[in-house]
């Protein structure tokens, strides 16, 4: 009877050797970067296969200090964040960028910070950096946070850095596109539920609604904040229809609140779009769980996760990604306008 002797774990210079390139290449193929060709790509993945190679990534955190562990930073309450679909997309594209990595990611959710909890989590060595989403101007602590780690912001921050990174959509390109389209349509009496205007979301979609109009010598029949929820959405429309300022069209700047202005309408006997022509702003799933289906603006929140993930590792891995990305969003036209 023999007994087999454990196979000996497979080194990064085995793998590089078997691969036909460098250590360094292995290493930066093993991190996820996208500094590497298709072929080597290709290689190093097929030797890595055949070798049963396995990064130590315990023994690479203790010599580079290294946590390889990134936090995603949502200064929102619990009821936002998984109420709102937006942030599940996020989630998803940043989760589909450090899956090809060896980072992990935590969750932080933070309305606020009154006893600096989380900044003491994230200055404790915890993660090697943050990328926040939805911030507002109250949000001070995470001034706090891109002091001690590098940071990655989803949307423009609530206060201009030139040294800050971030991605956003262009969000006042959006509402003009979308409030445009209204004006095109004939309508004259046009309204907006915005955002909060805590925001840069928020203020930059109530900008570009304002520029549509003031392009076609038109004035906003109401302004109404809905907080982007459909709570909000619904809280604002009533408030519109109590001071008499029957809108023919509406731009609502979250799919969310016009699913709450659908609501409003509904129980007060105002048709869409007969009586009022809405278009929202997302393309989220509430877009079309709704009757009629909502005429939207679709912003691609999924590539703006991965993109923020793809430049915090950038910055992570010494590098020197753009300071500022911006997508573009889409006018995706359906019934409700």
């Amino acid at each position: 009877m023999s007994i087999d002797t454990p196979r000996a774990v497979a080194t990064i210079e085995e793998v590089a050797a078997a691969a036909g390139v460098s250590r360094s290449t292995v290493s930066r193929v093993v991190n996820g970067s996208t500094a590497v060709s298709p072929a080597a790509l290709e290689a190093v993945q097929r030797a890595i296969s055949e070798l049963n190679y396995v990064p130590n990534r315990a023994a690479r955190s203790l010599a580079s200090r290294a946590t390889m562990a990134i936090a995603l930073v949502v200064p929102e309450d619990t009821t936002r964040f998984f109420g709102d679909p937006f942030f599940a997309s996020i989630v998803s594209g940043i989760n589909a960028r450090l899956s090809r990595s060896d980072y992990v990611l935590n969750l932080i959710i933070a309305s606020d910070d009154p006893r600096d909890k989380t900044t003491a989590y994230v200055r404790s060595g915890a993660v090697d950096g943050a990328i926040v989403v939805s911030h507002h101007t109250s949000d001070t602590f995470i001034d706090r946070i891109a002091a001690a780690v590098p940071v990655v912001y989803g949307g423009r921050p609530v206060r201009d850095r030139e040294s800050a990174y971030y991605v956003d959509v262009d969000n006042a390109a959006g509402a003009r596109d979308a409030t445009a389209y209204l004006v095109g349509k004939g309508f004259r009496r046009i309204g907006t539920i915005t955002g909060p205007l805590s925001m840069p979301a928020g203020v930059d979609r109530l900008s570009g609604f304002r520029e549509a109009l003031a392009a076609a010598g038109l004035e906003p029949v109401a302004v109404e904040d809905g907080n982007f929820t459909a709570d909000g959405g619904a809280a604002a429309m009533r408030r519109m229809i109590d001071a008499g300022a029957e809108p023919d069209a509406l731009f609502v700047a979250s799919d969310l609140m016009a699913r709450g202005a659908f609501a409003t309408l509904g129980r007060a006997g105002i048709r869409v779009p007969e009586d009022v022509a809405i278009v929202g702003f997302d393309d989220s799933p509430v877009a079309t769980s709704v009757n009629p289906q909502l005429t939207t603006m679709r912003q691609p929140s999924h590539e703006q996760g991965e993109a923020m993930a793809d430049i915090l590792l950038s910055l992570l891995a010494g590098g020197q990604p753009p300071h500022v990305t911006i997508l573009q969003t889409e006018l995706v036209v359906r019934a409700s306008a």
